[in-house]
């Protein structure tokens, strides 16, 4: 079955996780009122916004958003989730969103003079830093009295890097990103480790599969995900590990096995440094909410 999980981060400022891990279709209605900003990332699978009765939709892909905006009609909020996705929503009214941006205004364009009262629909690829914070948003171990704390914090920092341009692979201050060559080899090393997680390639030997330096390699990779190879590797390898564990399916030494790790010892270790929990201590959390 899919889930909805709705958290009000403030007035006018609320946030939606949209989880679909079932073989069907999810349907979720929202009623919304005029003058929101809707925001939608596609963080797995796809999903459809319908509107007019469902004679009319929007897709929205894995790795993709939608920013949707009419101040002259409401825009329910009509989802369809397809089997194995994931999305998350943040709904922020205009008057909310006037203040943040207050001194900076004419740089949202649908914010200025010309465009305030017109409609206003952007798709666009989300970026890593952006990609980071919605998987952050899905899987966090924090207690429960500190959830809304942590989700303020990553609403604000999902809006920031929204709008933040400096990400724009063509920008001039990212000269090695220009080459279209170079990222498409970048997300190939990345592809490399992941099928190769329990026993990844050396640095030098991932470079020269995939024809960059090391150099280039090293530096691609920072600025495309934000983080070392092996950095990211092993936030991927924790977060495998923990829909291992989600699963039910293995205990704790099967799970580190998995994930490339020999003994028990390092496996907890390191998902102690990611989680600051055990991986046993994680497996109780989960099954005293069952």
């Amino acid at each position: 079955m899919g889930s909805v999980d709705t958290i009000t981060i403030e007035d006018d400022f609320t946030l939606i996780r949209f989880q679909n891990d079932s073989e069907t279709a999810f349907f979720a209605q929202r009623e919304l009122s005029s003058g929101l900003i809707q925001f939608h990332f596609g963080l797995k699978g796809s999903a459809k916004f319908l509107f007019n009765q469902g004679n009319y939709a929007l897709e929205l892909k894995e790795e993709k958003s939608l920013l949707l905006y009419n101040p002259q009609t409401e825009l329910p909020l009509n989802l369809e989730l397809a089997p194995n996705s994931w999305v998350i929503s943040v709904i922020i009214s205009i008057k909310k969103f006037h203040t943040l941006f207050s001194s900076e205004a004419n740089y949202i364009t649908f914010l200025s003079d010309d465009n305030k009262d017109k409609k206003y629909y952007k798709e666009d690829d989300i970026s890593p830093s952006m990609a980071i914070v919605l998987s952050q948003l899905f899987h966090y171990s924090l207690h429960p009295s500190i959830k809304n704390l942590y989700y303020k914090g990553k609403g604000y920092e999902l809006l920031s890097l929204y709008f933040n341009r400096s990400e724009d692979p063509n920008a001039e201050q990212c000269p090695f990103l220009i080459d279209e060559d170079n990222v498409f080899k970048i997300k190939k090393a990345k592809e490399i480790i992941i099928t190769n997680m329990v026993e990844p390639p050396g640095l030098q030997e991932l470079a020269d599969e995939i024809g960059l330096t090391l150099k280039k390699l090293k530096l691609g990779f920072k600025q495309i995900y934000g983080d070392t190879v092996y950095g990211f590797l092993f936030d991927y390898k924790m977060d495998y590990a923990r829909k291992l564990l989600d699963s039910g399916s293995y205990n704790v030494n099967e799970v580190g096995l998995k994930i490339g790790y020999s003994t028990g010892s390092h496996f907890i270790a390191a998902f102690k440094k990611k989680f600051a929990t055990t991986p046993k201590k994680y497996l109780m959390s989960i099954n005293s909410k069952l």
